[in-house]
């Protein structure tokens, strides 16, 4: 058996079996002592985690591990790579992990890609009326007369600028959009390379055919597209997010929806799962997802390989492709 030992906290239930298989179990036990969480539900608790982690080289965390704080890291004096499932690593590594020294990498890039592929899903499924044509056929409706939209030669508006909107730029190239974008930290030479403008929110949201919301939810953007905001919406606009549900005053949203002609496509919301009085269920003119823009199931084992990729590449000295920095990290989602 290697020397090289490997925590995995998660749980070996139904989410387990979408990030690792046959495969990618046997691809990791070749060359570690590989320990795993033999729960089929729990995550491991802090003293589990204290008493696993002693001894440890590489962990493998996943949605709902216990942060790495001080108090873990205590144990962990051989610790070298964090290596997490999900995307943002904000709830679960602290900034004592980055002081240590600890390296950090993240299925972030996988999860983004699949995240843009939704909004070109979500822009296309409501601009063509898809749901309600759908479900009209079946009720055996077949139009008279109809008004539908295309993605071609559009205005879109971008909230934020991580790499879930850059993947989503980069999608809707042929589209020929013009695309205007909301970041406080934006360089030149990326307006340049995505032949983008930069815009405030109050241009982007009175001029824009769709917005599409990518802004990371910290306190600072907690409501940060507000009733004034979306009242400003040309006629026959829409709105998407996949970013998270507070970033969008969820009530003023409502209220907005319910009075004016503009299209909604949600995947995120204040409280999820959404609850079944909320307003957002009476609107015909919006689309509501149950927050599964992405990664889509069969991009989670890529994930997997990926991070394994990563430890690899790590113990040979090579350069990682997926790592995520502390500056970086502080601005994911948290």
């Amino acid at each position: 058996m290697p020397n090289l030992k490997v925590l995995v906290t998660m749980p070996k239930g139904a989410v387990f079996h979408t990030f690792f298989n046959e495969e990618t179990v046997r691809e990791l036990e070749q060359f570690a002592d590989v320990t795993w969480n033999e729960s089929l539900t729990e995550q491991l608790t802090k003293e589990e985690l204290c008493a696993k982690i002693r001894d440890v080289d590489f962990v493998i965390t996943g949605w709902g591990t216990r942060p790495l704080d001080e108090e873990v890291l205590r144990h962990a004096g051989k610790l070298r790579m964090v290596a997490h499932t999900g995307g943002s690593v904000n709830p679960y590594v602290t900034d004592a992990v980055y002081e240590r020294g600890i390296r950090v990498v993240s299925g972030n890039n996988v999860f983004a890609e699949s995240v843009a592929e939704s909004v070109i899903a979500y822009a296309l499924a409501s601009l063509r009326d898809i749901p309600k044509f759908s479900h009209d056929l079946k009720q055996g409706i077949w139009p008279r007369g109809y008004s539908n939209k295309g993605l071609l030669d559009k205005k879109i508006g971008i909230i934020g600028f991580g790499m879930i909107a850059r993947y989503t730029v980069d999608m809707l190239k042929p589209f020929r959009p013009e695309i205007k974008v909301y970041s406080k930290q934006l360089a030149r030479e990326e307006l340049e390379r995505y032949r983008m403008e930069e815009a405030s929110l109050e241009e982007i949201f009175s001029i824009c055919d769709i917005v599409s919301i990518h802004a990371a939810s910290t306190p600072e953007t907690y409501h940060m597209i507000t009733e004034e905001l979306l009242n400003r919406m040309p006629d026959g606009s829409l709105l998407i997010n996949t970013a998270r549900g507070a970033i969008i005053d969820e009530q003023a949203l409502c209220r907005v929806l319910a009075n004016r002609n503009i299209r909604a496509v949600l995947d995120v919301y204040e409280v999820e799962p959404l609850p079944q009085d909320s307003p957002l269920m009476e609107r015909d003119n919006a689309i509501l997802m149950p927050h599964m823009g992405g990664p889509t199931v069969d991009r989670r084992l890529i994930v997997t390989k990926q991070l394994i990729g990563e430890m690899k590449r790590f113990l040979k000295g090579e350069p990682l492709i997926c790592e995520i920095s502390q500056e970086y990290a502080c601005k994911m989602t948290r």
